[in-house]
């Protein structure tokens, strides 16, 4: 998880639910095989030749639109039916999210070595300033 999170954590969200989930599915798909037992009964998976053969088509594939899923923005479209200072309460909370989202982007652009992840982080970096830009913009009241 933690992995994931900091490798696609400016782009994608992924839940502890949606990995117990979906790792059962692709070992009954084959595409992963049980590995060893980690840490505190932890299970390991491991990408198997059909796991990686699959995940290459996928690669290769069209990706389709794109989708915001924003739980920030989703309640910044409701935010008139909030209090005054639950407004505040989620915009100062907000703000302190993605300026921390937009130091560690700006650290990443830094340390990436591959130019892949260099462009992902550059993108990072954009879209925290955008939401701090959007968080700006709103009236305090």
């Amino acid at each position: 998880m933690s992995a994931a999170r900091e490798r696609f954590g400016s782009f994608f969200s992924v839940t502890r639910s949606q990995v117990y989930r979906e790792l059962p599915a692709l070992a009954d798909a084959g595409l992963v095989r049980l590995g060893k037992q980690g840490p505190r009964s932890s299970q390991q998976y491991v990408i198997t030749a059909a796991g990686k053969k699959a995940f290459k088509s996928w690669l290769g594939g069209e990706p389709g639109p794109d989708h915001l899923r924003s739980p920030l923005i989703l309640r910044l479209v409701h935010a008139s039916t909030l209090t005054a200072k639950q407004r505040v309460g989620l915009i100062d909370s907000a703000k302190q999210v993605y300026n921390g989202e937009h130091e560690a982007a700006k650290t990443a652009v830094k340390t990436a070595e591959d130019p892949y992840a260099k462009a992902i982080a550059e993108f990072g970096v954009a879209r925290a300033k955008a939401v701090l830009k959007l968080l700006d913009s709103i009236p305090k009241s």
